[in-house]
């Protein structure tokens, strides 16, 4: 009789031990999500940035042609362009290359030559920072436009 009761008593419950395993695989499966949710919120907005510089490519082109020349600003092709933020907030940049006043704020290369000899769009990335060479540690995370629009992706990933 006795035999019986310890045997219903064990099956009945759970350890200590048991209940710590299951806080630590919640806990490992947890902390697994979150990093994989963060790269891919991460590669999201990255991916939606290219798109945004695709379609304003797209839209300076067709006034390029419209109007024979670039624009100054987004502005001037259209408002809705100008009032556009990247997926972090920040608003998009644009430098006509023939805008003899911005010869130094031009995107550079590792060898310190423009990336684009019409004129540069991008994001700053989601530092918010940037500044001309690519090479500079605030640049890497930008989202560039290079090569006259031929590679529009992540400046780190930009290897002329």
């Amino acid at each position: 009789m006795r035999l019986r009761y310890v045997r219903a008593w064990r099956m009945g419950g759970v350890t200590l031990v048991e209940v710590m395993l299951g806080v630590m695989i919640v806990g490992t499966l947890t902390t697994i999500s979150i990093a994989t949710y963060g790269n891919y919120r991460e590669r999201t907005q990255t991916s939606q940035a290219v798109t945004d510089i695709s379609s304003l490519q797209a839209a300076i082109s067709t006034y390029a042609v419209d109007n024979q020349g670039l624009p100054d600003s987004l502005a001037q092709v259209g408002a809705q362009y100008s009032a556009m933020r990247d997926p972090w907030g920040n608003p998009y940049q644009y430098l006509n290359h023939g805008d003899v006043n911005g010869k130094g704020k031009f995107r550079k290369d590792k060898n310190i030559v423009p990336i684009n000899s019409d004129y540069d769009l991008y994001s700053m990335g989601p530092d918010g920072v940037s500044v001309p060479p690519l090479t500079a540690k605030p640049s890497r995370d930008d989202i560039v436009r290079a090569n006259n629009g031929r590679f529009v992706g992540v400046a780190a990933d930009y290897d002329p």
